[in-house]
């Protein structure tokens, strides 16, 4: 499982993975029953600490997305794809938002945001 961290996003790391998972979970590549990496070694492969991993699983299974079965590990559950969709529009829209407020303040139009967001799609699409 590869995940990704950014320290210069402002993003804190645990939702950095949480996220993560959830991306991969809907593009499938984490499927149901899928095993995750022990809270352990996720922490030692991205030279983080465990409470970090653990605090992004607690969420992850506190929202229904993986189930931790003592002894076993961690799993990834069955979603219900539109509703994983709908988070994922959600949580894009609440970004979106403070977008378009850092834009209003800095006088940016729409058509530079829109354009800047093409841009950012497209090179974030390919790769």
């Amino acid at each position: 499982m590869d995940i990704i961290l950014n320290n210069a996003s402002g993003v804190p790391i645990y939702e950095q993975i949480e996220e993560q998972i959830k991306g991969l979970m809907m593009t499938g590549e984490l499927k149901a029953g899928d095993a995750l990496p022990s809270m352990r070694l996720l922490a030692k492969e991205l030279k983080i600490s465990v409470i970090t991993t653990k605090r992004a699983y607690e969420d992850l299974e506190r929202d229904g997305y993986i189930e931790t079965i003592v002894g076993k590990g961690s799993f990834a559950k069955a979603m219900n794809s539109e509703l994983m969709k709908e988070t994922m529009l959600f949580a894009t829209q609440e970004l979106m938002e403070k977008a378009v407020d850092k834009a209003l303040m800095g006088k940016v139009s729409l058509e530079e945001m829109l354009e800047m967001l093409e841009i950012i799609y497209e090179e974030k699409k390919s790769n």
